[in-house]
Protein backbone atom coordinates (compact mmCIF):
# COMPACT_ATOMS: atom_id res chain seq x y z
CA UNK A 1 0.00 0.00 0.00
CA UNK A 2 1.35 3.44 -0.90
CA UNK A 3 2.00 6.12 1.69
CA UNK A 4 -0.91 8.12 0.26
CA UNK A 5 -3.25 5.15 0.52
CA UNK A 6 -2.17 4.49 4.10
CA UNK A 7 -2.86 8.09 4.99
CA UNK A 8 -6.27 7.94 3.41
CA UNK A 9 -7.05 4.73 5.31
CA UNK A 10 -6.16 6.37 8.64
CA UNK A 11 -8.20 9.48 7.87
CA UNK A 12 -11.93 9.90 8.26
CA UNK A 13 -14.13 11.19 5.49
CA UNK A 14 -14.35 14.50 7.31
CA UNK A 15 -10.61 14.93 6.79
CA UNK A 16 -9.74 14.47 10.43
CA UNK A 17 -7.36 11.77 11.69
CA UNK A 18 -9.16 8.73 13.03
CA UNK A 19 -8.54 7.70 16.63
CA UNK A 20 -5.53 5.42 17.08
CA UNK A 21 -6.40 2.32 19.05
CA UNK A 22 -4.60 1.86 22.38
CA UNK A 23 -2.50 -1.32 22.58
CA UNK A 24 -2.96 -3.79 25.42
CA UNK A 25 -0.84 -1.75 27.82
CA UNK A 26 -0.34 -2.53 31.46
CA UNK A 27 -0.81 0.22 34.03
CA UNK A 28 1.36 1.19 36.98
CA UNK A 29 -1.10 -0.61 39.24
CA UNK A 30 -0.86 -3.69 37.02
CA UNK A 31 2.92 -3.60 37.43
CA UNK A 32 2.68 -3.33 41.21
CA UNK A 33 0.37 -6.34 41.33
CA UNK A 34 2.60 -8.73 39.34
CA UNK A 35 3.58 -11.89 41.18
CA UNK A 36 6.96 -13.57 40.72
CA UNK A 37 5.54 -16.05 38.22
CA UNK A 38 4.22 -13.38 35.89
CA UNK A 39 7.36 -11.27 36.37
CA UNK A 40 9.41 -14.27 35.28
CA UNK A 41 7.25 -14.73 32.18
CA UNK A 42 7.62 -11.10 31.14
CA UNK A 43 11.37 -11.04 31.87
CA UNK A 44 11.86 -14.13 29.73
CA UNK A 45 9.63 -12.84 26.94
CA UNK A 46 10.87 -9.28 26.69
CA UNK A 47 14.10 -8.69 28.61
CA UNK A 48 16.92 -11.22 28.89
CA UNK A 49 16.24 -14.98 29.04
CA UNK A 50 19.93 -15.78 29.54
CA UNK A 51 20.21 -13.45 32.52
CA UNK A 52 17.11 -15.07 33.99
CA UNK A 53 18.95 -18.38 33.83
CA UNK A 54 21.64 -17.07 36.20
CA UNK A 55 19.07 -15.42 38.45
CA UNK A 56 17.43 -18.81 38.89
CA UNK A 57 20.75 -20.46 39.73
CA UNK A 58 21.26 -17.98 42.56
CA UNK A 59 17.67 -17.94 43.76
CA UNK A 60 17.02 -14.32 42.83
CA UNK A 61 13.96 -15.24 40.76
CA UNK A 62 11.99 -16.10 43.91
CA UNK A 63 12.23 -12.56 45.26
CA UNK A 64 9.82 -9.72 44.50
CA UNK A 65 11.05 -6.61 46.26
CA UNK A 66 8.08 -4.69 47.64
CA UNK A 67 10.07 -1.92 49.26
CA UNK A 68 13.54 -1.08 50.54
CA UNK A 69 14.77 0.95 53.46
CA UNK A 70 18.23 1.62 54.85
CA UNK A 71 20.30 -1.57 54.75
CA UNK A 72 17.41 -3.84 53.80
CA UNK A 73 15.21 -5.05 50.97
CA UNK A 74 11.74 -6.25 52.01
CA UNK A 75 10.22 -8.93 49.79
CA UNK A 76 6.66 -10.05 49.03
CA UNK A 77 6.57 -12.14 52.20
CA UNK A 78 7.83 -9.40 54.48
CA UNK A 79 11.29 -10.97 54.64
CA UNK A 80 14.09 -8.46 55.32
CA UNK A 81 17.18 -9.05 53.18
CA UNK A 82 20.42 -7.48 54.42
CA UNK A 83 22.12 -5.73 51.50
CA UNK A 84 25.87 -6.39 51.34
CA UNK A 85 25.68 -6.12 47.53
CA UNK A 86 24.97 -2.40 47.40
CA UNK A 87 24.22 -2.36 43.69
CA UNK A 88 27.91 -2.86 42.84
CA UNK A 89 28.68 0.29 44.78
CA UNK A 90 25.61 2.32 43.76
CA UNK A 91 23.98 2.62 47.18
CA UNK A 92 26.22 4.71 49.40
CA UNK A 93 23.18 5.85 51.40
CA UNK A 94 21.33 2.57 51.47
CA UNK A 95 17.77 2.52 50.26
CA UNK A 96 15.48 5.54 50.28
CA UNK A 97 17.42 7.93 52.50
CA UNK A 98 14.83 10.41 53.85
CA UNK A 99 16.80 13.56 52.99
CA UNK A 100 17.19 12.48 49.39
CA UNK A 101 13.51 11.55 49.09
CA UNK A 102 12.56 14.96 50.50
CA UNK A 103 14.83 16.86 48.09
CA UNK A 104 13.32 15.02 45.13
CA UNK A 105 9.78 15.59 46.42
CA UNK A 106 10.33 19.34 46.73
CA UNK A 107 11.81 19.52 43.24
CA UNK A 108 8.85 17.72 41.73
CA UNK A 109 6.28 19.80 43.58
CA UNK A 110 7.93 23.04 42.54
CA UNK A 111 7.70 21.95 38.88
CA UNK A 112 11.29 22.91 38.19
CA UNK A 113 12.78 22.56 34.74
CA UNK A 114 14.49 19.29 33.88
CA UNK A 115 16.44 19.31 30.63
CA UNK A 116 19.68 21.25 30.88
CA UNK A 117 20.65 21.26 27.23
CA UNK A 118 18.43 24.18 26.13
CA UNK A 119 19.21 26.70 28.88
CA UNK A 120 21.83 27.07 31.54
CA UNK A 121 20.85 25.04 34.58
CA UNK A 122 21.35 26.21 38.14
CA UNK A 123 21.34 22.56 39.20
CA UNK A 124 24.02 21.40 36.77
CA UNK A 125 26.13 24.45 37.63
CA UNK A 126 25.80 23.80 41.38
CA UNK A 127 26.59 20.11 41.06
CA UNK A 128 29.68 20.89 38.97
CA UNK A 129 30.81 23.40 41.62
CA UNK A 130 30.30 20.85 44.39
CA UNK A 131 32.23 18.14 42.55
CA UNK A 132 35.12 20.56 41.97
CA UNK A 133 35.09 21.37 45.70
CA UNK A 134 35.24 17.65 46.56
CA UNK A 135 38.08 16.97 44.10
CA UNK A 136 41.75 17.50 45.01
CA UNK A 137 44.33 19.44 43.04
CA UNK A 138 43.09 21.23 39.96
CA UNK A 139 40.35 18.77 39.00
CA UNK A 140 37.62 21.30 38.38
CA UNK A 141 36.08 20.91 34.90
CA UNK A 142 32.98 18.71 34.90
CA UNK A 143 31.03 16.79 32.27
CA UNK A 144 27.70 15.30 33.35
CA UNK A 145 26.31 12.11 31.85
CA UNK A 146 23.86 9.41 32.82
CA UNK A 147 26.06 6.34 33.51
CA UNK A 148 29.54 5.16 34.33
CA UNK A 149 30.05 3.94 30.79
CA UNK A 150 29.02 7.33 29.39
CA UNK A 151 31.37 9.36 31.56
CA UNK A 152 34.23 6.94 30.95
CA UNK A 153 33.58 7.35 27.22
CA UNK A 154 33.84 11.09 27.78
CA UNK A 155 37.06 10.67 29.77
CA UNK A 156 38.75 8.53 27.14
CA UNK A 157 37.69 10.88 24.34
CA UNK A 158 38.95 13.88 26.28
CA UNK A 159 42.30 12.22 26.96
CA UNK A 160 42.75 11.16 23.35
CA UNK A 161 41.87 14.57 22.00
CA UNK A 162 44.03 16.42 24.51
CA UNK A 163 46.97 14.12 23.75
CA UNK A 164 46.66 15.03 20.08
CA UNK A 165 46.60 13.10 16.80
CA UNK A 166 50.28 12.12 17.00
CA UNK A 167 49.70 10.26 20.29
CA UNK A 168 46.47 8.29 19.81
CA UNK A 169 47.37 5.14 21.79
CA UNK A 170 45.85 4.34 25.17
CA UNK A 171 47.26 2.00 27.82
CA UNK A 172 44.89 -0.15 29.88
CA UNK A 173 45.30 -2.95 32.42
CA UNK A 174 44.67 -6.66 32.60
CA UNK A 175 41.41 -7.54 34.38
CA UNK A 176 40.06 -4.05 33.84
CA UNK A 177 36.42 -3.09 33.50
CA UNK A 178 35.40 0.37 32.27
CA UNK A 179 31.94 -0.23 30.83
CA UNK A 180 30.04 -2.07 28.11
CA UNK A 181 29.61 0.65 25.50
CA UNK A 182 31.69 0.13 22.42
CA UNK A 183 34.29 2.83 22.99
CA UNK A 184 35.32 1.78 26.50
CA UNK A 185 35.16 -1.89 25.55
CA UNK A 186 38.49 -1.27 23.83
CA UNK A 187 40.04 -0.63 27.26
CA UNK A 188 38.00 -3.30 29.07
CA UNK A 189 39.86 -6.57 29.48
CA UNK A 190 37.16 -9.16 29.25
CA UNK A 191 36.43 -11.62 26.43
CA UNK A 192 32.86 -11.98 27.67
CA UNK A 193 32.10 -8.32 27.05
CA UNK A 194 34.38 -7.66 24.11
CA UNK A 195 32.95 -10.67 22.26
CA UNK A 196 33.39 -10.37 18.54
CA UNK A 197 32.85 -6.62 18.35
CA UNK A 198 35.25 -4.74 16.10
CA UNK A 199 37.05 -2.39 18.47
CA UNK A 200 39.59 0.35 18.02
CA UNK A 201 43.15 -0.89 17.67
CA UNK A 202 44.88 2.01 19.42
CA UNK A 203 45.28 0.29 22.79
CA UNK A 204 48.19 -1.24 24.70
CA UNK A 205 47.61 -3.81 27.49
CA UNK A 206 49.81 -4.02 30.60
CA UNK A 207 49.63 -5.92 33.90
CA UNK A 208 47.75 -3.99 36.59
CA UNK A 209 50.00 -2.23 39.07
CA UNK A 210 53.24 -2.98 37.20
CA UNK A 211 55.19 0.29 36.98
CA UNK A 212 58.04 -1.34 35.03
CA UNK A 213 55.62 -2.52 32.35
CA UNK A 214 54.06 0.94 32.20
CA UNK A 215 57.43 2.65 31.89
CA UNK A 216 58.53 0.23 29.20
CA UNK A 217 55.37 0.95 27.21
CA UNK A 218 55.78 4.72 27.59
CA UNK A 219 59.50 4.61 26.70
CA UNK A 220 59.21 2.37 23.66
CA UNK A 221 56.05 3.73 22.09
CA UNK A 222 55.97 7.51 21.58
CA UNK A 223 52.40 7.27 20.24
CA UNK A 224 51.03 6.53 23.72
CA UNK A 225 49.15 9.58 24.94
CA UNK A 226 46.95 8.27 27.77
CA UNK A 227 46.59 5.54 30.38
CA UNK A 228 43.23 4.42 31.81
CA UNK A 229 43.12 2.54 35.13
CA UNK A 230 40.65 1.69 37.88
CA UNK A 231 42.20 2.73 41.17
CA UNK A 232 40.80 -0.48 42.64
CA UNK A 233 39.67 -3.13 40.18
CA UNK A 234 36.08 -4.07 40.96
CA UNK A 235 35.16 -6.50 38.21
CA UNK A 236 38.61 -8.06 38.51
CA UNK A 237 37.82 -9.18 42.06
CA UNK A 238 38.73 -6.19 44.30
CA UNK A 239 42.36 -5.95 43.24
CA UNK A 240 44.62 -3.23 44.64
CA UNK A 241 47.99 -2.23 43.30
CA UNK A 242 50.95 -1.85 45.62
CA UNK A 243 50.67 1.62 47.22
CA UNK A 244 54.03 2.60 45.70
CA UNK A 245 52.63 2.12 42.21
CA UNK A 246 50.51 5.26 42.16
CA UNK A 247 53.21 7.85 42.98
CA UNK A 248 55.44 6.07 40.46
CA UNK A 249 52.67 6.28 37.86
CA UNK A 250 52.28 10.01 38.46
CA UNK A 251 56.01 10.53 37.95
CA UNK A 252 55.99 8.44 34.75
CA UNK A 253 53.00 10.28 33.29
CA UNK A 254 54.65 13.63 33.98
CA UNK A 255 57.98 12.48 32.56
CA UNK A 256 56.53 11.12 29.31
CA UNK A 257 53.65 13.58 28.93
CA UNK A 258 50.96 10.87 29.24
CA UNK A 259 47.46 11.76 30.47
CA UNK A 260 46.27 9.63 33.41
CA UNK A 261 42.57 8.75 33.58
CA UNK A 262 41.47 7.30 36.93
CA UNK A 263 38.24 5.30 36.78
CA UNK A 264 36.56 5.83 40.18
CA UNK A 265 33.06 4.83 39.08
CA UNK A 266 32.92 1.95 41.58
CA UNK A 267 35.68 2.69 44.09
CA UNK A 268 35.07 6.44 44.39
CA UNK A 269 32.49 8.52 46.23
CA UNK A 270 33.74 7.71 49.73
CA UNK A 271 33.59 3.93 49.42
CA UNK A 272 37.18 3.40 50.58
CA UNK A 273 37.11 6.03 53.33
CA UNK A 274 38.22 8.90 51.08
CA UNK A 275 36.18 10.69 48.45
CA UNK A 276 38.43 9.20 45.77
CA UNK A 277 40.41 6.01 46.27
CA UNK A 278 43.51 7.64 44.73
CA UNK A 279 43.59 10.10 47.65
CA UNK A 280 44.99 7.32 49.84
CA UNK A 281 48.21 7.55 47.84
CA UNK A 282 48.73 11.32 47.81
CA UNK A 283 48.39 11.65 44.03
CA UNK A 284 45.99 13.33 41.64
CA UNK A 285 45.17 12.08 38.11
CA UNK A 286 44.53 14.31 35.12
CA UNK A 287 40.98 13.06 34.57
CA UNK A 288 38.66 11.00 36.72
CA UNK A 289 35.08 9.74 36.62
CA UNK A 290 32.28 9.05 39.11
CA UNK A 291 28.86 7.43 38.70
CA UNK A 292 26.94 4.76 40.65
CA UNK A 293 26.50 6.29 44.13
CA UNK A 294 26.57 9.80 42.69
CA UNK A 295 22.91 9.18 41.85
CA UNK A 296 22.18 7.96 45.42
CA UNK A 297 20.31 4.96 44.03
CA UNK A 298 17.58 7.29 42.76
CA UNK A 299 18.96 8.91 39.62
CA UNK A 300 21.02 7.85 36.62
CA UNK A 301 23.94 10.28 36.66
CA UNK A 302 27.70 10.22 36.22
CA UNK A 303 30.43 12.83 36.08
CA UNK A 304 33.82 13.24 34.47
CA UNK A 305 36.09 15.66 36.32
CA UNK A 306 39.23 16.93 34.60
CA UNK A 307 42.06 19.40 34.96
CA UNK A 308 41.13 22.68 33.34
CA UNK A 309 44.24 22.79 31.13
CA UNK A 310 43.49 19.28 29.81
CA UNK A 311 39.86 20.15 29.16
CA UNK A 312 40.66 23.44 27.44
CA UNK A 313 43.28 21.78 25.27
CA UNK A 314 40.57 19.51 23.88
CA UNK A 315 37.42 21.63 23.90
CA UNK A 316 38.51 25.14 24.76
CA UNK A 317 37.34 27.08 21.68
CA UNK A 318 33.86 27.86 20.32
CA UNK A 319 34.70 25.65 17.35
CA UNK A 320 35.54 22.62 19.51
CA UNK A 321 33.24 23.24 22.48
CA UNK A 322 30.41 21.07 21.19
CA UNK A 323 32.48 18.06 20.18
CA UNK A 324 31.56 16.37 23.44
CA UNK A 325 29.11 18.65 25.23
CA UNK A 326 26.41 17.28 27.54
CA UNK A 327 23.83 15.10 25.81
CA UNK A 328 20.06 15.46 26.16
CA UNK A 329 19.83 13.77 29.54
CA UNK A 330 23.18 14.90 30.87
CA UNK A 331 22.63 17.05 33.93
CA UNK A 332 18.85 16.82 34.12
CA UNK A 333 17.39 18.85 36.97
CA UNK A 334 16.10 16.04 39.16
CA UNK A 335 19.28 13.99 38.75
CA UNK A 336 21.40 17.00 39.70
CA UNK A 337 19.44 17.95 42.80
CA UNK A 338 19.55 14.30 43.86
CA UNK A 339 23.34 14.31 43.52
CA UNK A 340 23.66 17.72 45.22
CA UNK A 341 21.74 16.51 48.26
CA UNK A 342 23.66 13.24 48.26
CA UNK A 343 27.04 14.99 48.44
CA UNK A 344 25.82 17.05 51.38
CA UNK A 345 24.53 13.94 53.17
CA UNK A 346 27.85 12.19 52.54
CA UNK A 347 29.72 14.84 54.53
CA UNK A 348 26.99 15.79 57.03
CA UNK A 349 26.62 12.20 58.23
CA UNK A 350 30.37 11.43 58.15
CA UNK A 351 29.80 8.41 55.93
CA UNK A 352 33.35 8.29 54.60
CA UNK A 353 34.66 8.02 58.14
CA UNK A 354 32.09 5.33 58.82
CA UNK A 355 33.14 3.42 55.70
CA UNK A 356 36.75 3.43 56.86
CA UNK A 357 35.95 2.37 60.44
CA UNK A 358 33.30 -0.26 59.74
CA UNK A 359 35.20 -1.48 56.69
CA UNK A 360 38.22 -2.18 58.90
CA UNK A 361 35.95 -4.09 61.29
CA UNK A 362 34.50 -6.12 58.40
CA UNK A 363 38.00 -7.08 57.23
CA UNK A 364 38.92 -8.00 60.82
CA UNK A 365 35.91 -10.34 61.10
CA UNK A 366 36.63 -11.90 57.71
CA UNK A 367 40.30 -12.46 58.50
CA UNK A 368 39.23 -14.29 61.65
CA UNK A 369 37.07 -16.55 59.48
CA UNK A 370 39.99 -17.05 57.09
CA UNK A 371 42.06 -18.35 60.03
CA UNK A 372 39.18 -20.58 61.09
CA UNK A 373 38.54 -21.98 57.59
CA UNK A 374 41.92 -21.86 55.77
CA UNK A 375 40.93 -24.71 53.45
CA UNK A 376 37.89 -22.71 52.28
CA UNK A 377 38.87 -19.02 52.35
CA UNK A 378 41.91 -18.09 50.30
CA UNK A 379 42.12 -14.31 50.69
CA UNK A 380 40.49 -11.23 52.18
CA UNK A 381 41.35 -7.89 50.57
CA UNK A 382 40.17 -4.36 49.94
CA UNK A 383 39.49 -1.34 52.08
CA UNK A 384 36.50 0.51 53.44
CA UNK A 385 33.21 -0.75 52.04
CA UNK A 386 34.85 -2.41 49.05
CA UNK A 387 36.04 -5.85 50.12
CA UNK A 388 36.84 -9.01 48.20
CA UNK A 389 36.40 -12.46 49.75
CA UNK A 390 38.17 -15.10 47.68
CA UNK A 391 37.51 -18.81 48.17
CA UNK A 392 39.86 -21.64 47.34
CA UNK A 393 39.40 -22.98 43.81
CA UNK A 394 37.68 -26.35 44.03
CA UNK A 395 37.18 -26.75 40.28
CA UNK A 396 39.83 -29.47 40.07
CA UNK A 397 39.70 -30.84 43.61
CA UNK A 398 36.05 -31.47 44.36
CA UNK A 399 35.50 -34.68 46.32
CA UNK A 400 34.46 -37.56 44.08
CA UNK A 401 31.08 -37.79 45.80
CA UNK A 402 30.21 -34.28 44.57
CA UNK A 403 31.24 -34.58 40.95
CA UNK A 404 28.04 -36.19 39.65
CA UNK A 405 26.01 -33.46 41.34
CA UNK A 406 28.13 -30.60 40.07
CA UNK A 407 28.24 -32.03 36.55
CA UNK A 408 24.67 -30.89 35.99
CA UNK A 409 25.42 -27.27 36.88
CA UNK A 410 26.16 -24.36 34.58
CA UNK A 411 29.82 -24.09 33.59
CA UNK A 412 30.12 -20.76 35.38
CA UNK A 413 29.26 -22.40 38.69
CA UNK A 414 31.21 -25.67 38.49
CA UNK A 415 33.73 -25.57 41.30
CA UNK A 416 32.67 -22.03 42.19
CA UNK A 417 32.16 -21.99 45.92
CA UNK A 418 31.30 -18.28 45.80
CA UNK A 419 28.17 -19.02 43.76
CA UNK A 420 27.08 -21.74 46.18
CA UNK A 421 27.79 -19.59 49.23
CA UNK A 422 26.07 -16.53 47.78
CA UNK A 423 22.93 -18.47 46.88
CA UNK A 424 22.73 -20.07 50.32
CA UNK A 425 23.39 -16.79 52.14
CA UNK A 426 20.29 -15.45 50.42
CA UNK A 427 18.15 -18.56 50.89
CA UNK A 428 19.05 -19.47 54.46
CA UNK A 429 20.30 -16.24 56.04
CA UNK A 430 18.51 -13.40 54.17
CA UNK A 431 21.76 -11.76 53.03
CA UNK A 432 22.57 -10.48 49.53
CA UNK A 433 26.16 -10.35 48.23
CA UNK A 434 27.75 -9.56 44.88
CA UNK A 435 29.72 -11.68 42.45
CA UNK A 436 32.73 -11.06 40.25
CA UNK A 437 32.89 -11.19 36.47
CA UNK A 438 36.50 -12.24 36.02
CA UNK A 439 37.12 -14.44 39.05
CA UNK A 440 34.32 -16.83 39.88
CA UNK A 441 35.89 -17.57 43.27
CA UNK A 442 35.42 -14.03 44.60
CA UNK A 443 32.47 -12.51 46.41
CA UNK A 444 32.35 -8.73 46.40
CA UNK A 445 31.13 -7.06 49.58
CA UNK A 446 30.06 -3.48 48.87
CA UNK A 447 27.52 -2.58 51.55
CA UNK A 448 26.07 0.93 51.76
CA UNK A 449 28.26 3.39 53.65
CA UNK A 450 25.59 3.58 56.39
CA UNK A 451 26.54 0.03 57.43
CA UNK A 452 27.00 -0.55 61.16
CA UNK A 453 28.91 -3.03 63.32
CA UNK A 454 25.66 -4.90 63.96
CA UNK A 455 25.24 -5.48 60.20
CA UNK A 456 28.81 -6.74 59.91
CA UNK A 457 28.22 -9.09 62.83
CA UNK A 458 25.02 -10.41 61.24
CA UNK A 459 26.86 -11.08 57.99
CA UNK A 460 29.99 -12.58 59.57
CA UNK A 461 27.99 -14.81 61.92
CA UNK A 462 25.89 -16.05 58.99
CA UNK A 463 28.97 -16.79 56.90
CA UNK A 464 30.56 -18.60 59.84
CA UNK A 465 27.44 -20.73 60.25
CA UNK A 466 27.33 -21.54 56.55
CA UNK A 467 31.02 -22.43 56.24
CA UNK A 468 30.80 -24.65 59.31
CA UNK A 469 28.68 -27.03 57.21
CA UNK A 470 31.79 -27.91 55.20
CA UNK A 471 32.29 -27.93 51.46
CA UNK A 472 30.45 -31.19 50.81
CA UNK A 473 27.30 -30.05 52.61
CA UNK A 474 27.43 -26.58 51.03
CA UNK A 475 27.52 -28.06 47.54
CA UNK A 476 24.82 -30.60 48.36
CA UNK A 477 22.59 -27.90 49.83
CA UNK A 478 23.06 -25.74 46.76
CA UNK A 479 22.28 -28.55 44.34
CA UNK A 480 19.19 -29.40 46.40
CA UNK A 481 18.10 -25.76 46.17
CA UNK A 482 18.06 -26.11 42.39
CA UNK A 483 15.60 -28.99 42.70
CA UNK A 484 13.16 -27.11 44.94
Amino acid sequence: MSAIAKTETATSRAGKPSKIGKPALMSVEDAKALDVGRMTELFKAHLNPGQLHFMKLLGFHRVKVERAEGMYYIDQNGRKILDFFGGFGSLAFGHNHPRILEARRRFQEEKRHEIAIAFMSQYAATLAHNLAQCSPGDLDMVFLGSSGSEVMEAAVKLAERAAGPKRPKIVYAENSFHGKTKGVLAVTDGKLYRGEFRLTDNTVRVPFGDSEAVENAFRTDPEIGAIVLETIQGGGGIIEADPAFWPALRVLCDRYGVIWVADEVQCGYGRTGRFYAFEHYGVVPDITALAKSLGTGKAAIGAMIARRDIYMRAYGTPKTAMIHAMATFGGTGEACITAIEGLNVLYDEALMENAETIGAYLIERLNALKEKYPRIIKDVRGRGCMVGLEFQDFSQTLPAVLRPMVAMLDDKLKGSLSGFVGALLLRDYDILVAFTEYNRNVIRLEPPLIVGREHVDTFADALDSLLSRGVVSIVRDFVKSQMD
